[in-house]
C-alpha cells in the first residue's frame, strides 16, 4: 500500500471484487481513511464489450424480458458494495450521456420505484429464504425485538396501570421475556458474524452481457442477472453459508473472440466458524461490515448477563451492588453496543462518513436500529427510577 493515499483507496489483489471479469476499476472508495474500501465502481461496460466478453451473442429480446427491462441512454457502470456483497446483491449504475443518443444500453428496470417497493414487499409475505443466512439473521432479530415489545407491557404497564397488574407479573412475566429476548438477540448476532466472515471477496459479477437486436434492428448491449455463474452461497439452497450455487467451470475470453480459452468460475469460499489469525490481522479488523457485526456480538453477550440475571429467583436475590454491577451495567453496557453496531453499519453505506445515504434502504434500517439502540439503552435508567419511585 502506498503512501500517498489510504487504505480506503486500494484494495488487496487477492480480495479483488473484480479479478475474475475483466472488469476495469473507475473508482475505489470508503468513509473511514484508515479502514477497507466499501465500493468500487467499474468502468462503463461498452469498455468491457469492445475487449469481448464470454455472453455476448446477437439475439432478440422476448416480450417478457422486455416488461421488466429498460432502455437507457449513457455509460452502465458496476457498483460493487460491500454491504451488497456480504447479502448477495450485484448493483449497476446509470451515468448521463454526454451526447444524446449515445450508449443506449437495455438494463432491469429500478429497483428503487414505487411499483417496484410494492413488489418488494410482496415478496417479504409470499417468499421466505430460509436457505439465506441474511434472511434468517433478520427474521430472528425481528422475533427477538417482538419479543422485548412484550416484555415493555409486562415491565411498564404496571407502573402507570396498577390495577392492570397481576401476580409476579414484574418480576416472573417481565423477568423471563426479558431471558428470552436477549437470548435471542445472542443467537442472531452469532449469525451476524458468520454472514461477515463467510463473504464472497474473489470476484462476484452477477451479470451477463449481450447484443440485443432491436425492431429497427439496432445493436445494443443488454445486461441482466446471470443467476446461474452466481457464486454467492445465497443461491445456494443447501446451506446458510459457504458453498456457493454455481462451482463448475465457464467459457472465457482472453484474446477477444469467444471460445479461445477456459478459465475457472471464481469458486465459493467453504464454510468457517472463525477466521484465522492471519486474516483477522490482515483483513477482517478492516472491514466495516465485520466491526459492526462483533460490536453488535459483544454488545448483545453482555446484555445477555442482564437477561439472565432478570429471571426470577436470581434477580430478586441481588443485593444493590451486585444488581448494579451485573443487572443494571451490563443493560446500559451492551446497548452501547448495539448504538456502536448500527452507527457502523451506516458509515458502511456512506460514500463518507459526513454524508448520509438517504437514497440506501439499508441506512435508513440501520438509522432504526441505532434509534431503537438509544431508546435500549436509556429504558433501563427509567424504569429503574419508577420502580424506585414506586417502591418509595
Amino acid at each position: 500500500m502506498g503512501n500517498s493515499q489510504g487504505r480506503n483507496k486500494t484494495i488487496n489483489p487477492d480480495r479483488h471484487p473484480f479479478q475474475d471479469d475483466k472488469l476495469q476499476v473507475s473508482h475505489i472508495g470508503g468513509p473511514v481513511l484508515w479502514l477497507n474500501p466499501t465500493h468500487v465502481v467499474s468502468k462503463p461496460f461498452s469498455f468491457v464489450r469492445a475487449r469481448g466478453h464470454p455472453h455476448v451473442d446477437n439475439i432478440h429480446a422476448t416480450e417478457d424480458q422486455q416488461r421488466h427491462e429498460r432502455r437507457v441512454e449513457g455509460d452502465v457502470r458496476y457498483k460493487w458494495r460491500s454491504r451488497d456483497n456480504r447479502k448477495g446483491r450485484h448493483a449497476l449504475t446509470v451515468e448521463r450521456p454526454k451526447e444524446p443518443g449515445k450508449g443506449v444500453h437495455i438494463v432491469p428496470k429500478r429497483t428503487d420505484s414505487f411499483q417496484a417497493t410494492l413488489r418488494g414487499i410482496k415478496r417479504m409475505v409470499v417468499q421466505y429464504p430460509y436457505w439465506d443466512i441474511s434472511y434468517v439473521t433478520a427474521v430472528i432479530f425481528t422475533f427477538g425485538s417482538i419479543v422485548w415489545v412484550i416484555d415493555s407491557f409486562f415491565v411498564f404497564l404496571p407502573l402507570v396501570q396498577p390495577k392492570s397488574e397481576f401476580k409476579y407479573e414484574i418480576l416472573s412475566a417481565g423477568g423471563v421475556s426479558a431471558f428470552v429476548g436477549a437470548t435471542i438477540f445472542e443467537v442472531a448476532s452469532i449469525f451476524l458474524v458468520l454472514e461477515a466472515i463467510n463473504i464472497h471477496d474473489t470476484g462476484c459479477f452477477g451479470w451477463a452481457l449481450e447484443h440485443v437486436l432491436s425492431e429497427k434492428g439496432e445493436s445494443l448491449l443488454r445486461i441482466y442477472p446471470d443467476t446461474k455463474n452466481c457464486t454467492h452461497h445465497h443461491s445456494n439452497k443447501r446451506n446458510l453459508v459457504g458453498r456457493g450455487g454455481r462451482e463448475t467451470t465457464n467459457i472465457d475470453d482472453s484474446s477477444g473472440e469467444l471460445g479461445q480459452s477456459i478459465t475457472e468460475v471464481p469458486r465459493s469460499p467453504n464454510f468457517k466458524w472463525i477466521p484465522t489469525l492471519r486474516d483477522l490481522r490482515t483483513h477482517y479488523i478492516y472491514e466495516l461490515g465485520f466491526l459492526a457485526s462483533s460490536a453488535q456480538l459483544v454488545g448483545a453477550t453482555i446484555f445477555w448477563i442482564a437477561g439472565v440475571t432478570a429471571l426470577p429467583r436470581i434477580n430478586n436475590h441481588l443485593s444493590e451492588n451486585l444488581a448494579d454491577g451485573v443487572y443494571r451495567a451490563s443493560q446500559i453496557i451492551g446497548g452501547a453496543g448495539f448504538i456502536m453496531s448500527s452507527t457502523l453499519f451506516m458509515l458502511e453505506t456512506q460514500k463518507h462518513w459526513y454524508t448520509p445515504a438517504l437514497r440506501t434502504l439499508g441506512w435508513h434500517i440501520n438509522l432504526w436500529n441505532f434509534i431503537g439502540s438509544i431508546g435500549f439503552t436509556v429504558r433501563f435508567a427509567f424504569l429503574d427510577y419508577l420502580h424506585y419511585r414506586t417502591a418509595v
